[in-house]
């Protein structure tokens, strides 16, 4: 007999394509599945078009009484969870019809405790953008590289929310998510803890049709891509890991104690670096043990970033000026 895999779906003003993707999850070939929605006190015709799904013994809704946010509605959906297998899903996405089907299977013959995977990149009206997300954000080498370590998940997000399929003991692991950062979201806290944990294994496959349509809670458009200023762009960089070592630091017992160590020198480090306009020549140390595991590419360009803005600016100037 199929196990049960309860899938949780945030709610929020989703209107034009929540119905695709509920007739995708419902479609799928992997019968045993319930899912669970969480309604964010939906302004728009959402709640008409959950109220179509009321009676249907594979749904289960539940609306929200005050606006509490997607993380705070997804920790709601995880405390929903009964089954032995959860997943997670965007309202604006399109599932392929075997994506529960292989996801259960990659997880069990992996005797892994989360399994993720990759996307296709649509638009609006489902056009390819590009055919792989994590080749798009330049994500995959470092997921073969590093699908078994918390290294995956640790300096940025790696995993894909709307990919993964866990099993329910992870979720005490991961309760509560942290809220105290805007830089690091659900699905960063949720493979980071996987890994310290369990075991994770990655699918290629793209199964999800991840849909970009301009308004997604979450998308492909890098906020650094966007800054004029190299100033700016280094406040980011340095806004971002504060933010993420932070929520570390604040969450020390998740760790374990040379990680605790770790993380502690790491946000003094960014705290420092706030203070550093010109060049920086401390702690060098703590550097290159969190980005020796990038490419070279990518730590030369956040050496210099980080601790040589001097020399920065005149690289982003003469970039700018070509």
């Amino acid at each position: 007999m199929y196990e049960q895999i309860d899938i949780l779906l945030p709610t929020y003003n989703g209107e034009k394509y929540l119905k695709q993707q509920i007739e995708s999850i419902l479609n799928q070939s992997y019968k045993n599945i319930k899912i669970i929605i969480s309604d964010d006190c939906s302004k728009d015709k959402t709640l008409e078009i959950l109220k179509q799904y009321q009676n249907n013994k594979n749904i289960e809704i539940y609306f929200q009484e005050k606006n509490i946010g997607v993380t705070k509605n997804i920790e709601f959906l995880l405390q929903k969870v009964t089954a032995n297998y959860y997943m997670l899903a965007d309202q604006d996405d399109i599932w392929k019809v075997e994506k529960v089907e292989k996801s259960l299977e990659k997880l069990k013959q992996e005797n892994v405790d989360l399994v993720f995977g990759d996307l296709e990149i649509v638009d609006e009206n489902l056009n390819t953008i590009h055919p792989s997300f994590n080749d798009y954000m330049k994500l995959t080498k470092k997921i073969k590289k590093y699908v078994h370590s918390y290294k995956l998940n640790y300096l940025y997000n790696c995993i894909t929310g709307c990919t993964i399929l866990a099993k329910k003991e992870t979720i005490k692991d991961i309760l509560p998510i942290p809220k105290t950062s805007k830089h690091l979201i659900h699905d960063h806290w949720i493979g980071l803890i996987a890994n310290l944990n369990g075991k994770v294994a990655y699918m290629p496959e793209k199964y999800i049709k991840y849909r970009q349509h301009g308004t997604n809670e979450v998308g492909i458009e890098k906020k650094s891509y966007k800054l004029e200023k190299f100033e700016e762009i280094r406040n980011l960089f340095i806004d971002v890991k504060l933010g993420i070592f932070g929520v570390y630091v604040e969450n020390k017992e998740k760790f374990p104690p040379k990680i605790q160590r770790q993380n502690s020198k790491a946000l003094k480090y960014f705290q420092m670096l706030k203070q550093k306009k010109n060049f920086n020549f401390r702690y060098f140390s703590i550097f290159h043990k969190l980005y020796k595991t990038e490419s070279f590419m990518y730590y030369i360009e956040n050496f210099i970033i980080l601790n040589f803005p001097c020399l920065g600016k005149i690289i982003f100037k003469h970039i700018k000026l070509h």
